[in-house]
């Protein structure tokens, strides 16, 4: 199949609109991780509700305790239509370090068929692909083929931590047949992708203190314990000599894909050279026995992802720090339960702890891992909707990263999720000089576009 023509022929006409009204929502610096942009996030939110409304959705900005929600709805295609639940996030991550991009982050500027700018993948963009698409049926049908309901909160890059809440106490109104995100990665140019997993997460922070404040290293250095040294033999016993995590039980709940699952994935093109080229990096590393994908999409991971310790600064100051600390972050795959490996962590470090210490574990935010049966008529609508767009049939893939929500959505609404994205590998969504395709941009657009007529056809429950 192609894309209808009338829908491509709005997407073309309304080429130049569509991207000055993408390039506004991206000048909204809405960081939800800085409280000096409080006031940019509710900006961005009430953005949104306004470019749902102009799409010809019903709109909404709901309060919550932190950043607030957005609900767009339309519900003319009757009870007998299915109801499509599409998410995205209006938040982004902070643009630092700001010396290291190339044009302001929040000036978006397209060079060599990119579109920079913070938030252009991640996920501004492709949340927008989904208004616009949905703009699209209403200006040239009049109608859609499905009830929709557009939900986009702003605290998915501080671990949406008022979200789960919010759908909660709103299932009926977003009970649907089918959940749809677009916030994810294709595998590579012009390979459109259906993602069939996520990692989980849990993230702690690690304090260890010893005396109450900085001493001399010279009058009490080889008779106190070093903090920092303390907390270097912690982190040095979290993983053995392969790669593989050493805290006791952390692998009891992971599930084996099977044999089928790696076959697809040693099916996908894909050496260890392109990530080593990604990456700036000379070599590759993690648990032995695994392929470099099968590390990324099936096994779990500890990382230590920040230090800090005693003076930093230029020239010397010799001292015996007061306390060291330590962000790490465990990536989790089913079955793994982000409050059993709380307990692990903390168990494992009180364990390691050397004598004459205090340590203190806080888990900082979490999520669960999530994983597809990718059969049924959403992921074949998904198919062919990806396939008219991209000329090719779409790969199977997984990804290494969390989107919380997507476990809670499946549990609180029992409802089938599909993660259908248009990122590119490299694509520095949490890195300065984010970037989003002009291809992918112009081609979601379609696909997303497509799908909701596919849904339609799918009767009383695409999922």
């Amino acid at each position: 199949m192609s894309v209808p023509a009338d829908l491509d022929t709005f997407f073309s006409t309304n080429d130049r609109r569509i991207r000055d009204e993408l390039f506004d929502l991206l000048r909204i610096p809405s960081v939800s991780a800085r409280t000096e942009h409080n006031a940019d996030t509710a900006r961005a939110a009430e953005w949104v509700a306004r470019s749902m409304r102009d799409a010809g959705l019903k709109a909404t900005v709901h309060s919550t305790a932190g950043h607030p929600v957005v609900v767009g709805e339309w519900r003319g295609a009757g009870d007998g239509a299915p109801t499509v639940l599409a998410y995205g996030h209006y938040d982004v991550q902070p643009a630092e370090p700001l010396e290291l991009w190339h044009s302001p982050p929040f000036e978006p500027t397209v060079r060599d068929g990119k579109i920079f700018a913070r938030g252009s993948v991640d996920d501004k963009g492709q949340l927008f692909l989904h208004i616009k698409a949905l703009e699209a049926h209403l200006r040239t049908r009049g109608k859609l083929p499905v009830n929709v309901v557009l939900l986009a909160e702003g605290e998915e890059e501080v671990g949406s931590e008022h979200l789960t809440a919010f759908v909660e106490s709103h299932a009926e109104q977003l009970h649907a047949n089918a959940v749809v995100i677009s916030d994810s990665a294709m595998f590579a140019p012009g390979l459109p992708s259906i993602l069939s997993s996520l990692r989980g997460l849990a993230y702690f922070q690690i304090d260890v203190q010893v005396p109450a404040t900085d001493l001399h290293s010279g009058s009490y250095g080889g008779a106190t314990v070093n903090p920092a040294i303390a907390l270097a033999r912690i982190l040095a016993t979290m993983h053995d000599g392969n790669g593989r995590i050493a805290i006791d039980r952390f692998y009891d709940r992971v599930v084996d894909w099977g044999d089928t699952a790696r076959e697809q994935v040693r099916q996908l093109p894909f050496d260890d050279d392109q990530l080593r080229a990604e990456t700036g990096t000379s070599a590759l590393g993690g648990e032995s026995g695994y392929s470099t994908l099968e590390r990324l999409w099936m096994r779990p991971t500890c990382e230590i992802n920040g230090l800090l310790s005693g003076y930093t600064g230029e020239g010397t100051k010799t001292v015996l720090p007061a306390k060291a600390m330590a962000k790490v972050s465990c990536r989790l795959v089913p079955d793994q339960e982000p409050a059993e490996i709380e307990q692990l962590m903390r168990t494992h470090v009180e364990r390691f702890a050397p004598n004459g210490v205090a340590v203190r574990v806080t888990h900082l935010h979490g999520g669960r891992p999530w994983r597809a049966a990718l059969d049924g008529p959403l992921f074949d609508a998904a198919r062919r909707a990806l396939a008219a767009a991209f000329g090719r049939e779409p790969v199977i893939t997984g990804e290494g990263g969390s989107i919380p929500v997507v476990g809670d959505f499946q549990r609180i609404l029992n409802t089938p999720v599909l993660l259908m994205g248009f990122g590119l590998p490299g694509e520095n969504a949490h890195a300065p000089n984010e970037w989003m395709s002009e291809e992918n941009f112009t081609r979601g657009l379609r696909a997303v576009a497509v799908l909701y007529q596919e849904l339609g056809t799918e009767g009383r429950s695409p999922g």
